[in-house]
């Protein structure tokens, strides 16, 4: 079995089921395992490197509207590769390779050798997320393994519901995808927080992320806010907001919310625990968790994956 995975989501549901030796081709932002940094890059990236959380936006939203996605395809190097499976997704357009690209690939690439299968991953809840496992075991041949993986996560998952579920006390979140300008996570992000014992009064499970007007964050008056920008680890998110704070980017009454007075504003590692739907968001569970009820779920240490951005 050969496999070239378009998106870091997929590349993980590979790792998650023990066929990353069976990795022969990536998407450039393929970043876990580690081990794959040695594997083919097939796309690369229409966006210039080092731009701020604004420019990017403006860039994403022209560069689809012209192009129709974000990144290009190497068709040269994926017929070279002659991959059994192709794993992508059609859930967003700024997340990977646009489908008709990929399918446009596999057209040229059956006049070398038989055709790839190629599976389009558009999860949107947590068990979207978790079913894929059984998805891509299935198309990899090891159906057993897939269901294998599934249960062990749920389990975990379980266990969070279990301790969170009698909380009195279900603090208000807003999960910031974006910062400049503010968007609230959707998908499943909504169901990691109420897992974790919050309550998410601006996001829509199983509805994608959107984009808010900054009254709609100061009506809610959030208790909690956990930024998780698309795309960024833990120290880029904490810079991209620092520097906002010290440029005067946010709004004049940013410092009257609840969660800003009482220094509950969070940085996590969103592209490895929120923003990517592969195994790593039961991590993203229990670091929401751990962020949330630290009293409950201090014993889980996970401190590596979140900071608090407001100094004391």
């Amino acid at each position: 079995m050969r496999i070239v995975s378009l998106v870091p989501s997929a590349t993980e549901l590979v790792w998650a089921l023990g066929l990353t030796d069976h990795l022969v081709g990536r998407s450039h932002e393929c970043d876990f395992p580690p081990e794959v940094a040695g594997v083919p890059v097939v796309t690369a990236s229409l966006i210039p490197p080092g731009v701020t959380g604004a420019e990017l936006d403006a860039l994403v939203s022209r560069a689809v509207r012209e192009h129709g996605s974000l990144y290009t395809l190497d068709r040269d190097q994926i017929s070279r590769l002659r991959p059994d499976l192709i794993l992508t997704q059609g859930l967003c357009e700024v997340c990977a390779v646009a489908y008709d690209e990929v399918k446009a690939a596999t057209a040229d690439l059956q006049v070398h050798v038989a055709a790839p299968v190629i599976l389009s991953l558009q999860p949107m809840t947590l068990a979207d997320v978790l079913a894929q496992l059984e998805t891509v075991a299935s198309a990899a041949g090891i159906e057993a393994r897939g269901r294998e993986v599934r249960r062990g996560l749920e389990a975990r998952l379980e266990a969070v519901r279990r301790r969170s579920e009698g909380l009195a006390n279900r603090p208000r979140v807003f999960c910031m995808e974006w910062l400049q300008p503010p968007w609230c996570a959707g998908h499943w992000v909504p169901e990691m927080v109420e897992l974790a014992g919050g309550s998410n009064p601006l996001g829509q499970p199983g509805q994608q992320s959107r984009r808010l007007g900054w009254d709609a964050i100061r009506g809610c008056d959030p208790d909690v806010i956990v930024l998780m920008p698309c795309g960024y680890d833990l120290q880029q998110t904490v810079a991209e907001y620092r520097d906002l704070r010290r440029r005067g980017r946010l709004p004049t009454w940013w410092d009257e919310l609840r969660a800003v007075r009482e220094r509950r504003v969070f940085a996590v590692q969103a592209s490895a625990y929120f923003n990517r739907p592969g195994p790593r968001v039961v991590d993203g569970v229990e670091t929401l968790a751990e962020v949330l009820h630290p009293d409950l779920f201090g014993s889980l240490r996970l401190r590596s994956s979140w900071l608090p951005v407001e100094r004391g």
